[in-house]
């Protein structure tokens, strides 16, 4: 669980990012949970677009999908929402405390 710090932090540290995956009318699949696992293991820090096609909201998608892949959401904003995961192998990013 992130606190304000923290998270203000990795907001800072989004703002530059361009959004990675899209979520589209398909929703959340396990593929796609898989992948952006995979990605979160190598980033930390990644941004997801929600279509406007996809079936869920982006806070129910960005919610979801953090609870399935153990993942915290960062912040949502618009049709983006930002998830972060410390690394298991090799952390980059410290976080404040």
């Amino acid at each position: 669980m992130l606190n304000s710090r923290q998270r203000a932090y990795l907001r800072s540290l989004a703002n530059g990012l361009e959004d990675v995956f899209q979520i589209g009318k398909s929703g959340i699949i396990p593929s796609m949970e898989k992948d952006i696992s995979a990605c979160l293991e190598a980033r930390e820090l990644i941004k997801v677009k929600v279509l406007d096609n996809c079936e869920l909201d982006v806070r129910e998608a960005g919610h979801e999908l953090a609870a399935a892949i153990k993942a915290d959401v960062v912040q949502i904003i618009g049709n983006k929402f930002v998830l972060y995961r410390e690394s298991k192998e090799n952390p980059k990013i410290q976080l404040p405390k």
